[in-house]
């Protein structure tokens, strides 16, 4: 493809000021001031403001090899020299102050430095891990949350967090599952834009408004067999209609800045892919913020195969579209004689440090280059009474009743001997699940510590490890047995540590460990009442003890008040409302298994019919289906109405669907709806969610539920890659999962 380099730059320069940045555009002067900044920069100070590198002036330990430079002295040295854009993953205000002060004073420019971490689910006030706050199929909530983590980073000296995650994972053996919205497009979209609108506030410039970084573009999620820093080999279809949305969805949210993926995408490493980062990203997507590289991603182009070395691997990321190299260092080394040699033409860099300066403007980094590093402030914003009780509320919301058979909820009144067995019932070392390095690990609430606090006599509480995590403990079986007889009811806290989910956490078994699923054999079998207490970050295939259990909870990763939160749904004092934003297989082998996957000419009816579309060695649903999630009240949905079976071309069709508490107590549910387009120019989904409504009711109360859907809500990505609705026949299902529900039906009709 001929590029016309002027025709780039003034492009990409007309698209950010035009730009509608939250609450506020750029002014004429601050574009003035960018403009003379630029013209002044060396091409070392160019490169500078494109490098992203660990802080070393207040190090913390983050999930990536230890390279880079690890002395602040050095450090400090090359922020003099106008070497360095941002620092990354160290908080405090003390030392962000100390490194501001060298950018600020003893830099020949002045340009403050931009600081950024990793606050996934919290910084030390730790949420539910986001694929868990997800199951609250509430957006609200996330939105609430990440406001709370942003006041919390900002006060702890932060401009920017690398979230929110917003890739659409399709396979659980992926270990980054964990960090997202889960399986679905529509419910990761309104997700991405929650935590956006959280994170960054109403008004860039405020001192608690943490720009949001969603990643990883794009189509991460899609990594074959589920395998980490993996190959993705995607039609343009299904990289439009899937992986795609969420961006679109964080960008119109108002996010700045994206990070690149590390995997490739049909044969091209996404750092290196023109085509992604500027014609899709840049041209049709009309994103006007800056990319960050992934830690290091730029470099592993060479052990992808696709650069020779590291000057190489530095000219493909910058002519692809990579604004900012995160650790490598390879901008700063290499930029500088690229351009001398004309290998990368100067108006490419430029265009990239205006994108980094304009958002540095943006957040008011060149008026306050102190914002956000306040030390009282400091003092009075992290780990709030506040903020624990949100953490508390949005834990008791993420965990999903997947299975009661009358057991749950617990009665504290009656005063039962409960055994707590299992390697996670005093462990506090995983209660915040992975990403969450900056939080206090001692001041986690553990399950044990949880149920106490709820029961009249803490007494009556008997635990038993029963076995490690992966390693059994001697006499641990036969003793969790011995605690299991002398109780009247039985907790069984298994599951995964927080190191078995994350970054580089690919499994091939989506399985309770070995040693674990013995142990709940072993205690199933004394005929106690037994509920199991999931800790996870994917959906998992269960077996046996651990499956047939009278009850299930899905509890993840629930951060700081896991224990009190898990207590407040054991006991009833809180009903439980959440959803699976995932699909748990029955067996591991079933991945990648979504709900919204296509039917076959040979769809299977039953799983006893021959040359079908199945697996011969498992049942071929889901175990507990995506959107799937019981409550201590009974809700039952009746009277399905349209407003026409006709929907015309322009127009919108109205759905109401009455929803009754037939239970004993207050509860929500979550009502979904579905459609499937019946015959298409391209095969459809079984299934695709479209819309999802919480409603609260007390007992016996009904309340009347209203959808409109419109030709938009129909549209797909079809021939030529344009999103297109068809005319044509449509099922329509609203329900409480992504199976079963009223089924009705409706054609829309082309227009005139």
């Amino acid at each position: 493809m001929s590029i016309n380099r002027r025709a780039v730059l003034t492009a990409a320069l007309a698209g950010f000021l035009t730009l509608p940045l939250p609450r506020r555009a750029l002014a004429a002067g601050e574009v003035e001031r960018v403009d003379d900044l630029i013209a002044r920069m060396t091409i070392e100070e160019k490169a500078g403001q494109m490098t992203c590198l660990a802080d070393s002036f207040r190090p913390y330990n983050p999930p990536n090899p230890q390279v880079g430079i690890q002395n602040e002295r050095q450090l400090a040295d090359e922020i003099r020299k106008g070497r360095v854009g941002c620092l990354f993953n160290g908080i405090g205000v003390a030392g962000a102050r100390r490194a501001q002060d060298i950018a600020l004073k003893q830099s020949r420019l002045g340009i403050p430095l931009l600081f950024a971490g990793d606050v996934i689910h919290g910084l030390k006030t730790i949420f539910p891990v986001t694929l868990a706050e997800s199951a609250s199929f509430d957006p609200s909530l996330a939105e609430r949350t990440a406001r709370a983590m942003a006041v919390e980073a900002t006060a702890a000296g932060l401009h920017l967090t690398f979230a929110p995650m917003v890739d659409v994972a399709r396979d659980q053996r992926w270990g980054r599952v964990v960090e997202g919205a889960g399986e679905d497009v529509a419910l990761g979209s309104l997700f991405a834009a929650a935590r956006v609108r959280g994170f960054q506030g109403r008004d860039l410039r405020r001192d608690d408004s943490l720009l949001a970084c969603p990643k990883h573009f794009a189509a991460y999620g899609a990594v074959a067999g589920g395998l980490e820093y993996g190959s993705v080999d995607i039609s343009e279809e299904t990289l439009r209609e899937t992986h795609l949305p969420p961006f679109g969805a964080a960008f119109a949210a108002g996010a700045l800045t994206t990070m690149a993926a590390f995997s490739e995408i049909n044969g091209v490493p996404a750092t290196a892919d023109r085509d992604l980062l500027t014609d899709l990203l840049r041209g049709e997507m009309k994103f006007r913020g800056f990319v960050f590289s992934d830690y290091t991603a730029d470099e592993e182009l060479i052990a992808h195969g696709y650069a020779e070395d590291e000057r190489d691997a530095a000219r493909l990321a910058i002519l692809a579209g990579v604004d900012m190299s995160m650790q490598s260092g390879l901008y700063i080394r290499h930029i500088p004689d690229l351009v001398k040699s004309g290998a990368v033409p100067m108006e490419t860099v430029d265009v990239a440090v205006r994108r980094i300066l304009y958002v540095k403007t943006a957040i008011g980094l060149f008026e306050n280059p102190y914002r956000s590093l306040n030390e009282e402030v400091e003092k009075t914003r992290i780990f709030t009474p506040s903020h624990r009780a949100l953490a508390r509320e949005a834990a008791t919301r993420s965990i999903v009743l997947l299975q009661n058979n009358g057991v749950l909820p617990l009665d504290p009144a009656k005063g039962q001997t409960i055994a707590l067995i299992g390697p996670f019932a005093e462990d506090r070392m995983n209660v915040y699940g992975p990403w969450a390095f900056y939080g206090d690990k001692g001041k986690g609430v553990d399950i044990a510590t949880g149920l106490r606090a709820a029961m009249p006599d803490p007494a009556k509480l008997l635990i038993a490890p029963g076995s490690g995590i992966l390693t059994p403990i001697d006499g641990g079986v036969a003793k969790a047995v011995e605690t299991a007889k002398a109780a009247d009811v039985v907790l069984l806290a298994l599951g995964e540590s927080q190191d078995m989910s994350g970054e580089a956490q690919s499994r091939t078994a989506i399985e309770i460990p070995i040693v674990q699923q013995a142990l709940a054999d072993a205690v199933a079998a004394t005929g106690k009442p037994v509920i199991v207490l999931l800790r996870h970050g994917r959906a998992l295939a269960l077996h046996d003890g651990v499956a047939n259990a009278q009850a299930i909870l899905a509890t993840w990763f629930l951060g700081s008040e896991s224990g009190h939160a898990i207590a407040d749904i054991v006991f009833g004092k809180e009903n439980p409302s959440a959803k699976l934003p995932v699909s748990f297989p029955w067996e591991s082998g079933q991945e990648p298994f979504f709900y919204d996957r296509k039917s076959t000419g040979r769809p299977v009816i039953d799983n006893r019919t021959e040359y079908r579309s199945r697996y011969t060695t498992t049942d071929n649903s889901a175990r507990f289906p995506f959107g799937h999630g019981l409550s201590y009240s009974e809700f039952v949905l009746d009277q399905l109405k349209f407003s026409d079976t006709a929907l015309r071309w322009d127009a919108a069709i109205g759905i109401t669907v009455r929803v009754t508490n037939k239970g004993q107590r207050k509860g929500s549910e979550v009502v979904q709806l579905y459609i499937r387009d019946r015959v298409a120019s391209r095969t459809r989904p079984i299934r695709e969610l479209k819309r999802i409504e919480r409603v609260t009711l007390g007992p016996g109360e009904s309340k009347t539920l209203r959808f409109s859907l419109s030709r938009i809500d129909l549209e797909f990505v079809g021939a030529g890659n344009r999103r297109l609705a068809e005319p044509g026949a449509f099922d329509l299902w609203i329900g409480q999962s992504s199976v079963g529900g009223l089924q009705g039906a409706f054609t829309l009709y082309a227009a005139g």
